[in-house]
């Protein structure tokens, strides 16, 4: 998958400390994409659009 064109933002939940930062990249056409702000080069989480809406907007479940 070609990532080279992403355009990753950190969010904007991450602390300023370094420490537990993701980044998205949502400017790919049909593609989310995320990773660790701390790791560019490591993997790299894909998404449909959907599913990272759905993943946004569901409450937590409990367990």
């Amino acid at each position: 998958m070609d990532l080279t064109r992403a355009r990753w933002r950190k969010s904007s939940r991450s602390s300023g400390n370094g420490g537990n930062c993701v980044e998205v990249a949502d400017n790919l056409p049909g593609l989310v994409a995320v990773r660790d702000s701390k790791d560019p080069t490591g993997p790299t989480l894909t998404f449909t659009p959907t599913a990272w809406r759905t993943f946004l907007t569901q409450p937590p479940t409990r367990t």
